[in-house]
């Protein structure tokens, strides 16, 4: 991002500089040089700045950075991970739609998806993600506009096979959406393996010091968009006077129709504060992201080990259900976020987890603290007994999201917490 430097000196003359960090432009407005100008952009909002409410210079750096690191042609943040979730499916579906999701999705994804979606006349329909290519397929239905899963489930942490899911998807001529956010694009980059978009909470991973909330939608610019299921892209928007977004946009056209439409309506759309914030966390992205995954082998193998522990889930570690497929799709490390079950239950659970003392128990997942969730008791709290197993939570089942201690102090921890109990 370009600014002027200013002329201070007699005889000095500006030049272009380029600041060290991503600037913070606080403001909601911008300044035109003719009301010709304001209405052109009203008519198409590409082409200049109109609001804070869906557009930020400096929101929009980082939307250029994340779109390159997932190898898409555009990014559009959004104020939170569930905007996100929200709006990659409104962008696609309308009253009468169905679409397809996993299971194994985040608790607060499953009632946005099974609630509030069904509110709005939106039907999902989830599948296990287990499910044999026949199983799915025979979930789809004529209506069926989406199909959406986690590359690593929150906190169920089974892995997606993206091939598998893409494959069905395409064959329906639908989308294949895809949760990313706790590999990142570091660990797995979604799109290669077929994958139509790709959205972030970035409050985990991507921002990483837990300072601020934000999601973030990226398109791939892979999806023919005209292949007939899906005219509000190929037919005139009205509310544009006319505009085709498959003509205008081309390959961006998912993109650019989530913010002309979506982002202009609900203006779910982060500060500039908070994108000069998740820049700081992306700089140092792929750095944290090869220690979490360091600590996160030891500590899951120290809990393997554990008499007190009935089972670990943390796909980095040989015996787990989903090793395979970890080989393939994150072979450079499964995150830092293990799933266990500590023998005796609820109870037990809930004692272990009050004895830590260097581990936070927090409604937060993915810092660089260590911290640590009842998801029975928090995040999936208001699921049926029936979704919770269908989301692979048991009462004793604790989330543990390794941080960037040493990891002998994490280890430490543990080991008092255990002695507790």
């Amino acid at each position: 991002m370009k600014i002027e430097t200013q002329c201070l000196h007699e005889g000095y003359t500006p030049k272009n500089a380029e600041p060290r960090v991503v600037p913070i432009v606080q403001s909601t407005t911008y300044v035109y040089d003719s009301t010709d100008d304001v209405a052109a952009v009203f008519d198409d909002p590409t082409k200049s700045l109109i609001y804070s409410r869906f557009e930020n210079p400096t929101v929009m750096a980082v939307e250029a950075k994340i779109a390159a690191l997932e190898g898409g042609v555009g990014a559009m943040c959004t104020s939170s991970g569930q905007a996100a979730s929200l709006c990659s499916i409104l962008n696609i579906c309308q009253a009468g739609d169905s679409f397809i999701s996993a299971a194994t999705i985040y608790g607060g994804t499953v009632n946005l998806f099974a609630v509030t979606m069904k509110k709005l006349g939106i039907e999902c329909i989830f599948v296990s993600p287990d499910a044999s290519e026949d199983e799915i397929r025979a979930a789809f239905k004529p209506n069926t506009k989406a199909v959406f899963g986690e590359t690593l489930a929150n906190p169920a942490l089974s892995v997606f096979d993206i091939e598998k899911f893409a494959k069905i998807a395409h064959e329906n001529d639908v989308p294949l959406i895809v949760d990313n956010t706790f590999p990142t694009p570091v660990l797995c980059r979604p799109i290669e393996y077929g994958a139509d978009i790709v959205i972030h909470s970035t409050s985990k991973y991507m921002d990483g010091h837990a300072v601020q909330v934000g999601g973030v939608i990226v398109d791939s610019g892979k999806f023919n968009w005209a292949n007939g299921k899906f005219p509000e892209f190929t037919e005139p928007d009205e509310s544009y006077h006319g505009l085709v977004y498959t003509e205008a946009y081309g390959n961006a056209a998912y993109i650019v129709k989530a913010r002309m439409q979506l982002m202009r309506d609900f203006g779910c759309y982060p500060s500039a504060q908070s994108g000069f914030y998740l820049n700081l966390g992306l700089e140092t992205l792929a750095i944290r992201m090869q220690r979490y995954c360091e600590n996160a082998k030891i500590v899951s193998e120290f809990l393997e080990a554990n008499d007190k522990v009935e089972s670990v889930n943390y796909p980095g570690l040989s015996s787990n259900k989903y090793y395979d497929l970890a080989q393939k799709y994150l072979p450079n490390g499964c995150s830092g976020v293990i799933s266990f079950v500590i023998k005796g239950g609820r109870s037990t659970a809930v004692k272990f987890m009050d004895s830590l003392k260097l581990a936070s128990n927090e409604v937060h997942v993915a810092d660089i603290r260590t911290c640590v969730l009842h998801p029975a008791s928090a995040t999936h709290r208001q699921l049926t007994d029936e979704q919770l197993a269908a989301a692979g939570i048991n009462g004793g089942m604790i989330r543990f999201s390794v941080g960037l201690e040493n990891v002998e102090d994490i280890l430490d921890d543990l080991k008092q917490a255990f002695a507790q109990i």
